[in-house]
């Protein structure tokens, strides 16, 4: 199976040096066609099931994949895709909309901690903290629907503002990854020139129309300042205990062969094994086999 786990075309595990516009949306890795990434994602689909397994009963990790992308670039059917292996037992999706009044009444990340994925199970944020330092980046005026006792004005939400919301983030995930999460943040990296395509095929395709949202186009109108909130929430977020994967998204099944390698190959990585039991569990286990043996 191809390793994507360390590759620098896609990997930053610090954002010292990174730039989003040197990350291409075409990049296949060398998967050459869609029959071989095909493949490859059944061929991780099957090992994740496994490792799952192994995770489950180990029960001293937790994983925690958080997934952000702009519209149309397949952030829903790449969950779909990659982790249609996995059992539902042990796995949990989470969405993040507009917040309620009640999640407003809590800090930022009040709503994603009690999201998170106990120690065995796997936990996906489809979209998640991140959008408090980029869509209420592109659109600060959210941020004063919070209620937060030093922001009065736009005035006040300045840099100094995003840049101690990178540091509460940057301190919570490190506190996740000391205590045995795994983490792992892809930004599905679509071009606009293809979400342009796929919104056209939304209107244009019957069975599609019902993904179509005439709000998305509005939020297209700003895709520089959202790029540019990518850029400094990855810069500023981008750990090695917290990576993030900037996956290229104009081509979806090279996409999910990509993601699927990367989190399979970071499970594998863990060195998860089955729990073993005592002498006293044995015994019990050879008078339980006598016992059942001996049944008429």
């Amino acid at each position: 199976m191809k390793s994507f786990l360390t590759d620098e075309n896609i990997v930053v595990k610090d954002g010292t040096n990174f730039k989003l516009s040197n990350y291409s949306t075409q990049y296949n890795g060398g998967i050459t066609s869609e029959d071989e990434a095909k493949e490859l994602l059944a061929k991780a689909n099957k090992e994740m099931g496994k490792l799952q397994n192994k995770l489950y009963a180990t029960d001293n990790h937790s994983v925690l994949l958080v997934f952000q992308a702009m519209d149309a670039a397949g952030k829903d059917s790449t969950i779909r895709s990659v982790f249609s292996g996995v059992n539902p037992t042990g796995f949990q999706v989470s969405s993040f909309k507009a917040p309620s009044k009640n999640e407003l009444d809590h800090d930022f990340l009040w709503r994603c901690n009690l999201a998170l994925p106990e120690r065995g199970r796997i936990g996906i944020f489809n979209r998640s903290h991140y959008e408090e330092v980029l869509v209420c980046k592109v659109h600060p005026e959210y941020v004063l629907g919070q209620n937060i006792p030093s922001i009065q004005s736009l005035n006040d939400i300045d840099d100094h503002f995003w840049q101690m919301r990178y540091k509460s983030i940057r301190n919570w995930e490190k506190h996740l990854a000391a205590s045995g999460t795994l983490i792992l943040k892809f930004f599905l990296n679509v071009s606009k020139e293809e979400q342009k395509a796929r919104f056209l095929s939304r209107i244009e395709e019957t069975k599609k129309n019902w993904k179509f949202s005439f709000g998305d186009l509005k939020e297209r109108a700003r895709w520089n300042d959202y790029m540019d909130a990518y850029q400094s929430a990855i810069t500023d977020t981008a750990d090695k205990d917290a990576p993030w994967y900037i996956i290229p998204a104009d081509n979806k099944p090279v996409m999910r062969s990509m993601v699927a390698s990367i989190v399979t190959e970071a499970l594998a990585n863990l060195k998860l094994k089955y729990p073993t039991v005592g002498e006293k569990e044995m015994d019990e286990m050879r008078q339980a086999k006598e016992i059942l043996e001996n049944e008429s």
